[in-house]
């Protein structure tokens, strides 16, 4: 099964719960990918997580109901999940730009939020270079803090932690830690480590650098980069962002790779500066099976 078929599965599988529970895990799986990778490929795509995808939609499913004027309105808030008339007001108003009460007066205007379904599209037709490695396993000093997808702030949080982080002491100490040499394994001078995410939407993002074989991490977090196969894609600073959207949302999608749920790096190069400074990403990779 393709990564549409499986995505389309998942929405299937989101559509016909919206009246109930709509559980990530079992959405991931239904699409045959970790939780994690499934909500990156999703927001790629959309632009938006499936949280916020199900919020809407059962908000669109709401409003239908809520306009008809047949049902309670607390009875429909509850229908589709929200636990208070106030919550439920909210969250009507964010997106219809109404309350529920005045959703029932005649030539209101309302949102819909219509059904989403996969395809495999290159966009633009543009190509993506990539070229895949084997590196052993190696190890990392890191800091790290959650952050979200919602809404795309990941997006603007990364960013300023890490000019944040380069303006104060620790950056110093945590460049000691590998001599500000470049890694033996990865050639970068520092790493984004992005890995683990929670159902909410949270994931884990470290600023790292490669340790020297035997060195201590001090009084940063260890942690082991296990011996992977990687796709390797090469950027600027100023387009990462850009290429990692393209990454997950559709060079995964048009090849003959999965995502095999373990971390995913940035590797940032000694060689140029601010916007131009070189870099590459690590996505790892096994064959479809």
């Amino acid at each position: 099964m393709e990564w549409s078929e499986r995505m389309n599965a998942a929405i299937d599988y989101i559509e016909k719960n919206l009246a109930g529970e709509v559980d990530l895990n079992k959405a991931a799986g239904i699409a045959c990918c970790s939780t994690f990778h499934f909500q990156r490929m999703f927001f790629a795509i959309n632009g938006l997580t499936p949280v916020e995808y199900t919020r809407r939609r059962r908000l669109t499913l709401a409003a239908t109901e809520v306009s008809s004027g047949t049902g309670r309105i607390i009875d429909i808030a509850m229908k589709y999940g929200y636990d208070s008339p106030n919550a439920f007001t909210r969250a009507f108003r964010n997106l219809h730009g109404v309350t529920p009460t005045a959703a029932r007066e005649l030539g209101v205007t309302l949102t819909a939020f219509p059904r989403i379904s996969f395809h495999i599209q290159l966009i633009g037709g543009n190509d993506m270079n990539y070229r895949i490695i084997k590196k052993p396993a190696f190890t990392v000093a890191l800091t790290s803090r959650k952050f979200t997808t919602d809404g795309g702030q990941n997006l603007k949080d990364i960013p300023k932690w890490w000019q944040e982080f380069m303006a104060s002491p620790e950056y110093g100490k945590m460049t000691a830690l590998s001599n500000s040499m470049t890694g033996v394994i990865t050639g970068g001078v520092m790493l984004g480590v992005c890995y683990r995410a929670a159902d909410t939407g949270e994931f884990s993002y470290g600023i790292a650098v490669e340790l020297p074989e035997g060195a201590s991490p001090g009084k940063f977090e260890r942690m082991e980069i296990p011996a992977t196969t990687w796709a390797v894609f090469d950027c600027t600073l100023a387009n990462l962002q850009d290429v990692t959207k393209q990454i997950f949302g559709e060079w995964y999608m048009a090849t003959g790779y999965e995502h095999p749920g373990t971390p995913d790096l940035e590797v940032y190069l000694p060689e140029g500066t601010g916007d131009d400074m070189k870099c590459q990403i690590w996505a790892p990779v096994v064959k479809k099976k």
